[in-house]
């Protein structure tokens, strides 16, 4: 009996856990279908993962759709192991650039799994816990190039702070974390420390509004944030060119934190000989 009660448990458990991502899946799906009906410029609607964390990968697509790319250079710091980020789609798509972790596990797990694609320059490795007083010689010793397309921040913390350090790029598309417990118009952004790690409570990052307020001041403008409320968008004022659902600011593109939606599927599991195996464009 004790037999056929624990099967039973495990398949109820199955088919609740089944049963509760259809219901994200299908939430998910109508509040793109809304933001759709809302804007044909949204940027919502073409949330997608590929491999980000969660819809960020359809989002990024589309914006350099939209505005084109110039050097197809990107860099992004807080990519644990790489399996899961904003910039590894992008590597199927001929672009080149910057990894950054500081956890040296997972970057020794990339130097091994990654080992083609980094020696043929198309993606560097950096191991390096990062600040707002090392980040432009971190960046500068891989990346030589001024402009380039996208940079990606996620650090859970000094997000902004190292953002606004940065001197030695100027992209085009910055993508960037936000602590979407705050909505507009509270202006919220964490203390710098240098030593900060996340804790798993709200004392991280900075508010929409907040993020908004500052890189508008550097000439960038918001042009979405994801729907589960972890990234934030920002195009440079000057491509813009009406291609994008407005106003551009923090009231309008604001999503709240939905992390029940974190873990959407996007087909099998990510393997790093994907890539490592995959045809070069």
């Amino acid at each position: 009996m004790a037999d056929h009660a624990d099967q039973l448990m495990r398949y109820l458990s199955v088919i609740t856990e089944r049963q509760l991502a259809i219901s994200r899946l299908q939430y998910y799906e109508s509040l793109r279908t809304d933001a759709a009906k809302q804007s044909s410029k949204s940027l919502i609607a073409f949330g997608q993962k590929i491999y980000s964390q969660n819809d960020e990968d359809g989002i990024i697509l589309e914006i350099f759709n939209r505005i084109g790319t110039i050097s197809k250079v990107f860099v992004e710091f807080g990519v644990e192991n790489g399996l899961e980020c904003n910039t590894r789609a992008l590597l199927f798509c001929g672009w080149r650039g910057l990894w950054i972790e500081g956890n040296e596990q997972h970057v020794q797990f990339m130097n091994q799994q990654l080992h083609d694609t980094i020696n043929t320059g198309q993606l560097s490795v950096l191991n390096a816990f990062i600040t707002r007083d090392n980040i432009d010689d971190l960046i500068s010793s891989k990346i030589p190039e001024k402009e380039i397309d996208l940079l990606s921040v996620d650090i859970d913390g000094n997000d902004c702070h190292v953002l606004s350090a940065i001197t030695c790029i100027k992209p085009r598309v910055i993508a960037i974390e936000y602590n979407a417990k705050f909505p507009p118009p509270i202006q919220y952004c964490q203390k710098y420390n240098e030593h900060h790690r996340w804790d798993g409570t709200d004392d991280f990052g900075a508010s929409i509004a907040f993020l908004d307020k500052t890189l508008n001041e550097t000439g960038y403008k918001l042009v979405a944030c994801n729907l589960t409320g972890s990234n934030a968008f920002f195009v440079r004022e000057e491509l813009l060119e009406d291609k994008f659902h407005e106003p551009c600011n923090a009231r309008h593109h604001y999503q709240p934190a939905r992390y029940f939606l974190h873990g959407l599927m996007s087909g099998h599991p990510a393997s790093n000989t994907t890539l490592e195996n995959s045809i070069k464009f």
